[in-house]
């Protein structure tokens, strides 16, 4: 399937793509962001170069969960995560069967397609991702030897033009552009605005969890905060989670408690308050 159509783009040696090369090009964009402190400090590898026996995907799917790295790409990281609960979706953007590391028509590259514009764009790259001191340094599976994660984000960053295009954005693009689907941005505080102030709290988070629970079946949902410098807290400055679960405890606590579960894409566990797992 894939082989005809990159043939005349590869030789015997492993593929380069020369769109999308290995240096400050592909990473930077106006060198505007915190990226631009490690220029020069960034290497390009290729995965059989960062661990001995590379894997495309894992049989165990806590190993190939996300993990964000050093870019602020959080918003297309928890867009990513929603492939993992779709494996028509996960084909979709990576198409199976293409050779990988140890096959012997491996050559380097890989193909994955994005929505754009009403329709799948294949977008093919090759393997060599931005490391540091030999380690991946952007976006990565829990387990370093599973890469499906670290190629999806390069092929995303060839797209938008550069690594640093990505330090930013919203889920619901992502989402978009990772299901070829419809996506809806709910902002809570425009919601309190239609709801009297002295019983905003309380009406505003049965109506959203009453509408979040009947869709939560339904849809992939994720959750962001926006703090300031000075109110940031362990949840973060400006940072986007993954919606896992939601539980309606009223009935058995006898309270108005309801719980979201959420995943931190920073791939560890940062939340002290009450109901912290452990």
């Amino acid at each position: 399937m894939f082989g005809n159509r990159m043939i005349s783009d590869l030789k015997r040696d492993l593929y380069n793509d020369l769109s999308f090369p290995a240096n400050d090009d592909s990473l930077f964009f106006n060198y505007s962001t915190p990226l631009a402190h490690f220029r020069g400090e960034i290497c390009w590898l290729r995965p059989q170069e960062i661990c001995s026996l590379p894997r495309l995907f894992s049989d165990d799917h806590h190993e190939w969960q996300v993990k964000q790295g050093m870019l602020g790409d959080c918003w297309f990281l928890c867009a990513c995560a929603a492939l993992q609960k779709s494996k028509y979706l996960l084909a979709k953007v990576i198409p199976p069967g293409q050779p990988s590391w140890g096959d012997e028509d491996y050559r380097g590259c890989f193909t994955c397609r994005i929505w754009q514009f009403g329709h799948w764009v294949e977008v093919t790259i090759d393997d060599r991702l931005p490391c540091i001191g030999g380690k991946l340094c952007f976006s990565q599976c829990q387990t370093e030897d599973v890469f499906w994660l670290p190629l999806l984000e390069k092929a995303y960053a060839k797209v938008h033009g550069s690594y640093e295009h990505l330090w930013a954005g919203q889920v619901a693009d992502a989402l978009v552009d990772l299901t070829g689907g419809l996506a809806e941005r709910w902002a809570l505080k425009d919601l309190a605005r239609n709801t009297e102030k002295e019983r905003a709290s309380k009406v505003l988070e049965k109506t959203v969890f009453r509408s979040l629970m009947n869709l939560k079946e339904k849809c992939v949902m994720s959750c962001s905060v926006f703090s300031s410098r000075q109110g940031t807290s362990e949840l973060g400055e400006f940072h986007a989670f993954i919606v896992v679960d939601m539980q309606d405890l009223s009935k058995v606590s006898r309270k108005d408690i309801v719980l979201l579960r959420i995943r931190n894409p920073w791939g560890r566990r940062c939340w002290k308050g009450p109901w912290r797992e452990g």
